[in-house]
């Protein structure tokens, strides 16, 4: 072609290169694919896994001379089949990102500065630090409740971290933090999703997701309360989406605003902050009048039938058993009632006198149209056209929720709803139904199965209490059927040094205080008091994430140290150096440890939908920056050096540790012992059926077992088939637990184990085998005990009682010989969801006159009153609300170093209505002061129509709404949202009330 460059640049001037080019006669399809292998050849591919909100993106990387020159979605990936989000695309620039930590960074007592020291310097002076945090606060003995106990830990030393890591370094982790005695240890999940696993759990048996994000194309109804589907997961949306286009599936979205996932519902509604509970308690109550739920699935395989105790009642406001002096409840009245062989008794009537169905029933009958609208501020028309939408609804539906049901002083009880909903309609454990927690960070998800938290351990196995600081009274309250798993993970810890004759290592373990939760929170307040005097942080940033982050400063400020394992140095790292601070006030010193990004590293990761994926290391480390594998290896071995001449009983667990990781196979070398083993030959098992509860197996986290097998790396796979076509992909990757993609899938079959619907199976009892089969892997206790044997009539075999629980009762289940089989587990503050008003709540609590029932009765707040004020509705007349956005992410110390997300949105805002605008003489881009009652911000105003005020208990109540991803570090900077809002925690797990706190506005 003979083209000149005149002809060319008024070409592209006008139209652009690509229609230009075109325009010329080029065919475009050969240019692209030109550029494209001029532009990769030589480059070496990589995949892995998107580092942001858990969808669990698959991502293809391309390497040239060691750096990253190309990142784009993985086309074979069933999740987002080659799409990526603003995010994910923007990661990209994080290998080459200049202002990357790229060596040890030092800050001495006092000093406005940081130093460059080398590693050994550093992980010298960590581990130091960690020891001598350790031995400061170490308690041998506590009295408890007038009984002597030995406790065996130290309460001078905490660990923070691990959601984004990977699995292998998640375990490391918590190995470290378990053998130095630290009961202080909590992830990012305390101030996201720590209400979804007891809620979820409570009910089902398990807390996870319980459905893939490809068997969204099989539902009929997506409903959407608590999430911002399109900004803070992309890709679950884009299945959801497909879902519609393909098959007509209705969208309802129902939230505090209208948001880009509003815009794409076919129906939206609107209601107050922290009202949820009455809304969905308003459409139980009219499933249980209409008779519209699903009597045979509820019959066969919930709870629904079985009697409860006549001395359980419920009266304003408060269950039977409630001490107001201690803020809790003696939870025997809530049990069953019970048979001669310890079973619960059940009726042939769901509402016979004193079944669940019957006390959910009256309970919910106080939900009226008029109460609802009053609390909600929804109106009326809208209730009842939301809730008819549910009742007519006989297909398949899923529930898709994230933070706006978690993040409240009620939001176990919040999600607890979702399940009554789900098991009365029938939609757990079949095709195109199920709960969709929507996990926020890439490894939330696994971070919490691998126990990087107070108060459990791998696989939820309940942390040791004074209550239960022996195996033997650990076995009784929680069952032979989970002993198993711990014996096998204490093997797996201990190795020759875990033996029947000490119970296998159990003794090795801290014990914790039961009446003291030792969150993320105790941990600046305990700081604060002058106790806590180490915090390890790995992958996280309280300062900008935590409520009432004011605290987290002050306690920062009191630490004699903080070792920050991070990719950039964030404003944890940096608390010493906030704008307004004087540096040589804090004496605190901090050791920063360069990490490496996640494209700079191997390992697994376990994504919301409990599906554990392979990721490939791609660039090289930037400077001397390490895996976080690594930076654990070199800082436990310099902790054991420090301890290899103690004879010291209680630096046992520190000397005995397992820890036999090559340099060159490390993450293999920790999967192997994760999945487990026989001890005896060192055989890898396949999955949990093999594991023995004798001590002849090993396993680091049971409910992972398998997931590296006899066959090799199974997370590794990419395997394209989709037997039925149900969007499971059982060759792609491995789910936990033994790749069950769709939990709890014996309730899609009759008591007979057939399909209850033949047209949609997921597994079946094959009769001639012998044995279940399906598309899926079945959800039973033994594939080869049939629908007429015990074990092959639990669809719900992680409860106690094999059944789903509508109700939940306090329950233990017995072996023959009278011992505890298994156990469920009951919500502290009630077996049935009850709403409350917020901690700070702009009006009374219209359902209930008892000041013990204005908030949620077991929630103990202030717990610091000087440094955790509560604020009036005289003083503080508006709703807050915060979350995230598409183009930034959690505290932004990633997406902030991104340049182009920068240029996207540039700074917080407070988002307010119009009306409420007019009412304060505000205009959009003014400068407006937010103020609550722990701290003040100025931020721009961005006046809009998407939070309308609602009229509440006759009162017309407006709710503003901020974004939380900044502080003072990143190449953007601007105030916190989280130095407003309130930590008020719900009794359940401690988690924030980030969702309904009260602040005031004002022009600056």
């Amino acid at each position: 072609m003979d083209l000149s460059r005149r002809d060319f640049l008024k070409a592209t001037g006008l139209s652009g290169v690509g229609l230009a080019l075109a325009s010329l006669g080029l065919d475009m399809p050969k240019v692209r694919a030109a550029a494209r292998e001029f532009k990769l050849k030589g480059a070496r591919e990589f995949t892995s896994i998107c580092h942001f909100c858990a969808c669990g993106c698959g991502v293809i990387g391309y390497v040239k001379e060691g750096k990253l020159i190309n990142l784009e979605g993985a086309a074979d990936s069933p999740v987002n089949r080659g799409a990526l989000c603003s995010k994910g695309l923007g990661y990209g620039q994080i290998p080459n990102a200049e202002n990357r930590g790229k060596t040890p960074l030092y800050r001495a007592p006092g000093s406005d500065h940081w130093e460059e020291i080398s590693w050994e310097e550093a992980i010298d002076r960590a581990a130091h630090a960690m020891k001598n945090a350790r031995e400061k606060g170490w308690k041998q003995t506590e009295t408890i409740d007038g009984e002597t106990v030995e406790v065996r830990r130290t309460d001078g030393l905490s660990f923070i971290g691990g959601s984004q890591i990977n699995n292998e370094e998640c375990y490391q982790n918590i190995k470290m933090a378990r053998a130095l005695g630290v009961v202080y240890i909590d992830n990012q999940t305390r101030v996201c999703h720590a209400n979804t696993p007891p809620a979820m759990g409570a009910a089902f048996g398990r807390g996870a997701m319980t459905n893939p994000w490809g068997d969204l194309k099989n539902t009929q109804l997506v409903w959407i309360e608590g999430s911002n589907l399109a900004e803070c997961h992309p890709m679950g949306l884009k299945n959801v989406m497909a879902a519609r286009e393909d098959h007509g599936t209705r969208i309802v979205h129902v939230d505090v605003r209208y948001t880009r996932t509003s815009k794409i519902a076919d129906d939206y509604f609107q209601l107050r902050p922290g009202t949820d509970i009455v809304f969905l308690g308003y459409i139980i109550s009219q499933m249980l009048e209409t008779g519209k739920f699903n009597r045979d699935y509820v019959l066969r395989n919930t709870n629904g039938a079985c009697l409860l105790r006549d001395d359980y009642h419920f009266e304003d406001g408060l269950f039977s058993g409630y001490d107001e002096a201690a803020k809790s409840y003696d939870m025997e009245t809530w049990g069953y009632a019970l048979g001669a062989d310890g079973k619960p008794q059940k009726a042939d009537d769901l509402f016979a006198p004193n079944t669940v169905l019957t006390r959910l029933k009256e309970h919910y009958s106080r939900y009226t149209l008029d109460m609802v609208t009053n609390i909600t501020g929804m109106p009326a028309e809208d209730v009842k056209r939301a809730a008819q939408i549910w009742l007519d609804n006989d297909k398949p539906a899923v529930m898709m929720y994230a933070l706006g049901m978690t993040q409240h002083t009620v939001g176990v009880q919040n999600i607890r709803c979702f399940t009554i909903m789900q098991l009365l309609k029938g939609n757990i454990g079949i095709s195109g139904g199920g709960i969709d927690a929507m996990r926020g960070q890439p490894n939330v998800q696994a971070s919490t199965d691998f126990g990087i938290e107070f108060n459990m351990q791998p696989g939820y196995l309940v942390a040791p209490t004074h209550k239960t600081n022996t195996l033997a009274k650990w076995t009784k309250a929680y069952g032979t059927f989970r002993r198993k798993w711990y014996v096998n993970m204490t093997k797996a810890w201990f190795g020759e040094h875990a033996t029947a004759e000490n119970d296998f290592g159990f003794n090795y373990g801290a014990i914790r205080n039961g009446h003291h939760p030792d969150s993320i929170y105790a941990i600046f307040e305990d700081a604060y008091r002058g106790t806590m005097h180490a915090l390890y942080l790995c992958g996280q940033n309280p300062q900008v994430t935590n409520a009432n982050a004011g605290l987290v400063h002050d306690g920062l400020a009191k630490m004699d140290s903080l070792i920050v394992q991070d990719i950039f140095v964030n404003e944890t790292a940096e608390f010493w150096n906030r704008p307004g601070d004087n540096p040589a006030d804090i004496q605190t010193e901090v050791i920063y440890l360069p990490a490496c990004s996640y494209l700079e590293r191997e390992g697994s990761i376990t994504n919301s939908m409990r599906l554990i994926q392979w990721r490939m290391k791609g660039p090289d480390p930037v400077g001397s920056s390490k895996p976080d594998y690594e930076i654990n290896n070199l800082l436990w071995r310099r902790i054991v050096e420090l301890y290899k001449d103690s004879g010291d009983p209680k630096d046992d667990p520190i000397r005995f540790m397992t820890w036999d990781y090559s340099d060159d196979h490390t993450v293999e070398d920790i999967m192997k012992e994760i999945s487990g083993r026989d001890t005896a030959t060192g055989a890898l098992v396949n999955g949990i059926g093999e594991l023995k509860d004798n001590g002849e197996t090993s396993s680091g986290m049971w409910i992972y077992a398998g997931y590296y097998g006899r066959e090799g790396n199974m997370t590794a796979r990419r395997g394209q088939e989709d037997p039925g076509n149900i969007g499971i992909y059982p060759k792609f990757a491995w789910a936990w637990p033994d790749n069950i993609h769709i939990l709890y899938n014996r309730a899609s079959c009759l008591a007979d184990g057939s399909p209850a619907d033949p047209e949609h199976p997921v597994v079946w009892w094959d009769r001639a085998a012998g044995k279940w089969t399906g598309y899926d892997v079945p959800d039973v206790g033994n594939r080869l005990h049939g629908p007429d044997t015990p074990d092959g009539q639990k669809p719900f075999r992680m409860n106690g009682e094999g059944i789903a629980r509508i109700y939940a009762a306090p329950y233990q289940d017995k072996n023959p010989d009278g011992t505890t089989r298994d156990a469920s587990s009951t919500p502290v503050d009630g077996p049935i969801p009850e709403f409350y008003e917020p901690c700070e709540s702009p009006t009374h609590n219209a359902l209930h006159e008892n000041k013990n029932a204005q908030q949620n009765p077991c929630l103990i707040y202030p717990r610091l009153p000087e440094k955790q004020p509560v604020g009036t509705p005289d003083q503080f007349p508006y709703v807050l609300c915060s979350s995230g956005i598409a183009e930034h992410w959690c505290s932004g110390t990633v997406t902030r170093n991104i340049p182009w997300l920068n240029e996207l949105v540039k700074e917080p805002f407070v988002e307010i209505s119009e009306q409420l605008a007019g009412k304060l003489g505000i205009k959009a881009g003014d400068k407006v002061k937010v103020s609550s009652a722990r701290s003040e911000v100025v931020v721009k105003a961005m006046v809009t129509k998407r939070a309308r005020p609602l009229m509440v208990n006759g009162q017309e109540t407006h709710m503003v709404w901020m974004p939380y991803s900044w502080g003072f570090k990143g190449l953007s900077t601007g105030p916190s949202t989280n130095y407003l809002t309130i930590d008020a925690l719900d009794p359940n797990t401690q988690e924030q009330e980030f969702k309904a706190c009260l602040v005031n506005l004002a022009k600056a």
